[in-house]
Protein backbone atom coordinates (compact mmCIF):
# COMPACT_ATOMS: atom_id res chain seq x y z
CA UNK A 1 0.00 0.00 0.00
CA UNK A 2 1.14 3.36 -0.81
CA UNK A 3 -0.08 6.38 0.97
CA UNK A 4 0.02 10.15 -0.80
CA UNK A 5 0.50 12.53 1.62
CA UNK A 6 -0.17 15.40 -0.99
CA UNK A 7 -3.81 16.00 -2.12
CA UNK A 8 -3.03 18.49 -5.73
CA UNK A 9 -0.38 20.45 -7.34
CA UNK A 10 -1.60 23.62 -7.97
CA UNK A 11 1.91 24.70 -9.23
CA UNK A 12 4.39 23.11 -10.99
CA UNK A 13 7.52 24.62 -12.98
CA UNK A 14 9.70 21.72 -14.47
CA UNK A 15 12.87 21.49 -13.25
CA UNK A 16 12.46 24.38 -10.47
CA UNK A 17 9.71 24.60 -8.36
CA UNK A 18 6.25 22.79 -7.21
CA UNK A 19 3.39 23.57 -4.94
CA UNK A 20 1.22 21.15 -3.93
CA UNK A 21 -1.50 21.26 -0.95
CA UNK A 22 -2.58 18.99 1.34
CA UNK A 23 -6.03 18.74 3.31
CA UNK A 24 -6.23 17.36 6.74
CA UNK A 25 -9.48 15.78 7.71
CA UNK A 26 -10.76 14.00 10.74
CA UNK A 27 -11.67 11.26 8.16
CA UNK A 28 -7.59 9.82 8.24
CA UNK A 29 -6.85 7.52 10.71
CA UNK A 30 -3.88 7.90 12.31
CA UNK A 31 -5.30 11.55 13.62
CA UNK A 32 -8.08 9.87 15.90
CA UNK A 33 -4.90 8.14 17.64
CA UNK A 34 -2.73 11.22 17.50
CA UNK A 35 -4.21 12.85 20.35
CA UNK A 36 -7.83 11.66 20.87
CA UNK A 37 -8.71 14.49 22.49
CA UNK A 38 -6.58 16.88 20.64
CA UNK A 39 -5.81 15.60 17.33
CA UNK A 40 -3.04 16.79 15.07
CA UNK A 41 -0.95 15.83 12.26
CA UNK A 42 2.00 13.97 12.93
CA UNK A 43 5.40 16.17 11.98
CA UNK A 44 7.00 13.17 10.30
CA UNK A 45 3.74 12.98 7.64
CA UNK A 46 4.71 16.65 7.03
CA UNK A 47 7.85 15.61 6.11
CA UNK A 48 6.78 12.82 4.14
CA UNK A 49 4.53 15.28 2.21
CA UNK A 50 7.44 17.38 1.39
CA UNK A 51 9.49 14.73 0.42
CA UNK A 52 6.37 13.64 -2.29
CA UNK A 53 6.47 16.75 -3.18
CA UNK A 54 10.25 17.24 -3.76
CA UNK A 55 10.71 13.85 -5.34
CA UNK A 56 8.12 14.04 -7.90
CA UNK A 57 9.48 17.47 -8.83
CA UNK A 58 13.31 15.98 -8.93
CA UNK A 59 12.01 12.91 -10.58
CA UNK A 60 9.69 14.85 -12.91
CA UNK A 61 13.16 16.90 -13.99
CA UNK A 62 14.86 13.66 -15.35
CA UNK A 63 11.63 12.30 -16.99
CA UNK A 64 11.25 9.94 -13.97
CA UNK A 65 14.15 7.97 -15.76
CA UNK A 66 15.96 7.73 -12.00
CA UNK A 67 14.37 5.99 -8.87
CA UNK A 68 14.30 9.00 -6.49
CA UNK A 69 14.30 7.65 -2.61
CA UNK A 70 14.72 10.32 0.23
CA UNK A 71 18.31 10.21 1.13
CA UNK A 72 18.49 12.79 3.85
CA UNK A 73 16.46 15.01 5.84
CA UNK A 74 19.00 18.23 5.97
CA UNK A 75 17.07 20.82 8.02
CA UNK A 76 13.97 20.73 9.31
CA UNK A 77 12.19 23.31 11.71
CA UNK A 78 8.34 23.48 12.85
CA UNK A 79 6.82 26.50 14.15
CA UNK A 80 2.88 25.49 15.06
CA UNK A 81 0.78 22.47 14.61
CA UNK A 82 -1.75 21.30 12.29
CA UNK A 83 -5.09 19.89 13.19
CA UNK A 84 -8.10 18.47 11.05
CA UNK A 85 -9.69 21.44 8.58
CA UNK A 86 -5.97 23.19 7.75
CA UNK A 87 -5.57 23.59 4.06
CA UNK A 88 -1.23 22.79 3.75
CA UNK A 89 0.42 24.51 1.05
CA UNK A 90 3.69 22.34 0.83
CA UNK A 91 6.37 24.93 -1.57
CA UNK A 92 9.84 23.10 -2.88
CA UNK A 93 12.57 24.59 -4.74
CA UNK A 94 15.88 22.45 -6.77
CA UNK A 95 18.62 23.86 -5.14
CA UNK A 96 20.82 21.21 -6.24
CA UNK A 97 20.83 18.72 -9.03
CA UNK A 98 23.62 16.20 -10.45
CA UNK A 99 23.24 12.84 -11.72
CA UNK A 100 23.54 11.19 -8.26
CA UNK A 101 21.67 13.29 -6.45
CA UNK A 102 19.64 16.52 -5.75
CA UNK A 103 18.61 18.82 -2.95
CA UNK A 104 15.46 20.84 -2.38
CA UNK A 105 14.60 23.87 0.24
CA UNK A 106 10.82 23.94 0.96
CA UNK A 107 7.83 25.38 3.70
CA UNK A 108 4.61 24.44 4.63
CA UNK A 109 2.45 27.16 5.50
CA UNK A 110 -1.28 27.30 6.44
CA UNK A 111 -2.98 30.73 5.17
CA UNK A 112 0.02 33.07 5.34
CA UNK A 113 1.25 31.08 9.10
CA UNK A 114 4.49 29.10 8.24
CA UNK A 115 4.21 25.95 9.55
CA UNK A 116 7.70 23.90 8.77
CA UNK A 117 11.01 24.86 6.74
CA UNK A 118 12.20 21.37 4.97
CA UNK A 119 15.41 20.86 3.38
CA UNK A 120 15.83 17.60 2.16
CA UNK A 121 18.02 16.10 0.14
CA UNK A 122 17.66 12.89 -2.77
CA UNK A 123 19.48 10.02 -3.88
CA UNK A 124 19.27 8.71 -7.59
CA UNK A 125 19.63 4.89 -6.56
CA UNK A 126 20.97 3.90 -9.95
CA UNK A 127 23.07 6.45 -10.30
CA UNK A 128 24.48 6.62 -6.64
CA UNK A 129 24.82 2.99 -5.18
CA UNK A 130 27.48 1.17 -7.19
CA UNK A 131 27.35 -2.44 -6.13
CA UNK A 132 23.73 -2.72 -5.28
CA UNK A 133 21.33 -3.71 -8.02
CA UNK A 134 18.09 -2.59 -8.15
CA UNK A 135 14.57 -3.74 -9.98
CA UNK A 136 14.58 -2.65 -13.63
CA UNK A 137 11.35 -0.94 -13.46
CA UNK A 138 10.80 2.09 -11.54
CA UNK A 139 9.77 1.12 -8.54
CA UNK A 140 9.37 4.51 -6.60
CA UNK A 141 7.60 6.66 -9.59
CA UNK A 142 4.30 4.03 -9.79
CA UNK A 143 1.07 4.74 -11.61
CA UNK A 144 -0.27 6.34 -8.55
CA UNK A 145 2.24 9.13 -8.32
CA UNK A 146 2.09 9.33 -12.01
CA UNK A 147 -1.55 10.22 -12.02
CA UNK A 148 -1.31 13.19 -9.87
CA UNK A 149 1.28 14.30 -12.66
CA UNK A 150 -1.27 13.35 -15.66
CA UNK A 151 -3.98 15.62 -13.84
CA UNK A 152 -1.49 18.43 -14.02
CA UNK A 153 -0.51 18.24 -17.01
CA UNK A 154 -4.84 18.04 -18.24
CA UNK A 155 -5.11 21.35 -15.97
CA UNK A 156 -2.50 22.95 -18.50
CA UNK A 157 0.11 23.52 -15.48
CA UNK A 158 2.90 21.60 -16.56
CA UNK A 159 4.71 21.05 -19.95
CA UNK A 160 6.28 17.95 -19.80
CA UNK A 161 4.43 15.09 -19.21
CA UNK A 162 5.40 11.77 -17.53
CA UNK A 163 6.76 9.01 -19.08
CA UNK A 164 5.17 5.99 -19.82
CA UNK A 165 5.69 3.04 -17.23
CA UNK A 166 7.22 -0.01 -19.39
CA UNK A 167 5.00 -3.04 -19.35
Amino acid sequence: MRWIWIDKFIEFESGRRAVAVKNVSLAEEHLHDHFPSFPIMPECLMIEAMAQTGGILVGQAGDFQEKVVLAKISKVVFFDFVRPGDTLRIEVEIDMMAPEAASTRGKITRQDQIIAEIDLMFSHVDQNLAGKTFPEENFVFTGTFKTLMRDLVLDGHCATEPAEESS
